[in-house]
């Protein structure tokens, strides 16, 4: 079993996971419903830009382990390669009546977290010893149920803090306009409402326990 690729596949399933349980509390949002059509088919697309970015750091991780001063190049190039992945990306949304800006001035600082954060949990299962396959064996070596949940949490909230930035670029419609940064805030709040059920349901599965009440259990089989 390719491990970096399972755990990237892994990734994907749970960054689609949260897309979707966004744009479901999205559009039972009331100050969001007029503005929702012009920002879900950008929300759409970035899950994938950013599934493409994660697998990158995931499998960089999956390599040995480098010298400290290697490991911080390591980390730069990957950070250097979001930016042509982000390039794509803006070349599929010019396909759609909108205007996207990425403002790295402000998502660099969230976007380098998520990277070092993403690619240290990645390493610390990829490389965990004694335990065989599958991943869910690594996981649970690796981590406690509510360090996992701590940590799909905070990767959740560095997510939404960089979609918040790209939606604050999404060209809306006049009578839209004035409101876009409490837009923007808002589709953050509701990013940050959905990560921690989300966090505690996903390690909760982790770890074979029953998910909340109420929630589908995330698809974690191996």
């Amino acid at each position: 079993m390719n491990r970096p690729r399972h755990l990237a596949r892994l990734n994907g399933r749970i960054l689609q996971l949260y897309s979707q349980r966004t744009l479901v509390a999205l559009r039972a949002a009331l100050p969001m419903r007029l503005a929702l059509p012009h920002l879900e088919p950008v929300l759409v697309l970035n899950v994938g830009k950013e599934v493409e970015k994660d697998t990158a750091v995931i499998l960089d991780a999956g390599l040995p382990a480098s010298a400290e001063g290697e490991q911080e190049q390591r980390l730069a190039a990957l950070l250097q390669a979001t930016k042509d992945i982000d390039r794509r990306f803006l070349e599929k949304v010019g396909r759609f009546p909108v205007e996207i800006v990425v403002r790295y001035d402000e998502i660099i600082p969230f976007r380098t977290r998520r990277i070092r954060l993403l690619h240290e949990a990645a390493a610390r299962v990829l490389h965990a010893e004694g335990v065989a396959p599958p991943l869910r064996g690594s996981l649970a070596a690796s981590f406690s149920q509510e360090d996992l949940a701590r940590l799909l949490h905070e990767l959740f909230r560095l997510y939404a803090e960089e979609v918040r930035s790209l939606s604050r670029s999404v060209r809306l419609p006049g009578p839209l306009v004035p409101l876009r940064e409490a837009i923007a805030r808002e589709l953050l709040d509701v990013m940050l409402r959905v990560a921690w059920p989300l966090a505690m349901e996903i390690a909760a599965a982790a770890f074979r326990q029953r998910p909340p009440a109420d929630a589908a259990q995330p698809n974690l089989s191996n």
